[in-house]
């Protein structure tokens, strides 16, 4: 169980990002230069939150926003497939963009729950990795450590298997070169993220001791 309104809430904001990221990241725009997904404003946030959760709540709490994650990103997935079968009736003027949007997105999801499988335990495990050999010391460290590594793993991933041969130029070589850019805005987000892991601990912290306290009573 999620104990705290604060829990909940991040637990609750980890799955909206994760819905946002399947459901509207298909959309490619310009950002210093380089053609990234939108949602490169909402992934490095969700290895924020269960990193914050990990450091108050320990590494089995992190898994559970995990595996929510992974049940959450199936049923879009199954849903996706049978909404965009579906025949449309009559007045429903848009069937064509809607298979177009939501049915190119069907093999986005599915790169997006294996990457997501991959990272997101990747991280939970190499932040208590990492916590353990720093003495519970360096928390910018162990989160920095932790979530470049993990976004890397979540970008190439999810690039080779959402993109590689969809046409013959997506080549190994060209889907990789594409995602390198990519890859290095999510570790300028990761870095300037340490400050609000900071925040994020110390007011989660405040919930954890009083549930703790009302526990020991």
């Amino acid at each position: 169980m999620l104990n705290g309104k604060k829990l909940s809430l991040l637990f609750a904001l980890f799955i909206g990002l994760l819905v946002g990221v399947n459901l509207l990241g298909g959309k490619v725009i310009g950002f210093f230069g380089i053609s990234s997904s939108v949602g490169i404003f909402m992934v490095p946030l969700t290895f924020l939150i269960t990193d914050i959760v990990e450091e108050v709540y320990g590494r089995e709490t992190a898994g559970r926003f995990i595996s929510g994650g992974i049940i959450v990103l199936i049923v879009i997935f199954a849903y996706t497939l049978i909404f965009t079968a579906l025949p449309s009736h009559s007045r429903y003027l848009y069937n064509d963009e809607y298979r177009i949007i939501f049915g190119s997105s069907l093999r986005m999801i599915g790169a997006s729950l294996v990457a997501f499988i991959l990272s997101q335990y990747h991280d939970v495990w190499a932040f208590e990795f990492w916590k353990k050999r720093t003495q519970g010391k360096a928390l910018w460290l162990r989160n920095n450590l932790s979530t470049i590594v993990s976004q890397g793993i979540d970008t190439f991933v999810f690039m080779m298997i959402a993109f590689y041969r969809i046409s013959p130029t997506f080549t190994f070589t060209f889907v990789l070169q594409m995602s390198l850019p990519y890859y290095a805005l999510k570790i300028c987000f990761a870095i300037l993220d340490t400050p609000f892991v900071y925040l994020g601990v110390k007011w989660l912290k405040k919930e954890a001791s009083s549930t703790l306290s009302l526990a020991q009573e």
